[in-house]
């Protein structure tokens, strides 16, 4: 579903971080083994009838399927969504957790994807929202996407 989501947006959203390079190594302050703080993300290119963001970040290289580790919508538009933020809507990661929760392989270096939603309206979603149901939510609504990977190993 996510791959239609994408494939219809009207645009690409740049995305960067001053914390960590597309696909480097993510700083040890924002994993399980650091602060656990959610990385500053820069985004370019946001179309002007974005009405607010959504976020995914999440592991495709867990042992048992992509692990989620943050989940949020209805952030405010901003082009740098800053560090430990606590805006917008959470939902819950498969940490069973309502926030951000960093990197922390049991071994290996996997691939973090931090991806950004611009969409076009507001979502209503209960509060247990998983990444399965924002999916669903956010399909019609994207205007445009954008990703950001770093990678981290213990």
């Amino acid at each position: 579903m996510i791959n239609t989501m994408v494939e219809t947006a009207v645009s690409l959203l740049k995305l960067s971080s001053p914390a960590f390079t597309d696909n480097g190594r993510i700083p040890r302050k924002y994993t399980c083994d650091g602060l656990n703080q959610s990385p500053p993300i820069n985004i370019e290119d946001i179309p002007l009838d974005t009405k607010c963001l959504a976020i995914i970040a999440d592991d495709p290289d867990a042992p048992i399927n992509t692990w989620v580790h943050w989940l949020v919508w209805n952030f405010p538009v901003t082009h740098h969504i800053k560090e430990n933020t606590g805006l917008g809507k959470h939902g819950i990661n498969d940490f069973s957790r309502k926030f951000y929760c960093g990197p922390c392989p049991l071994s290996g270096e996997h691939h973090y994807l931090f991806k950004v939603y611009a969409l076009d309206s507001l979502l209503i979603l209960p509060d247990n929202t998983k990444k399965n149901q924002l999916e669903r939510a956010m399909s019609g609504h994207v205007l445009a996407f954008g990703q950001i990977t770093g990678t981290y190993s213990r």
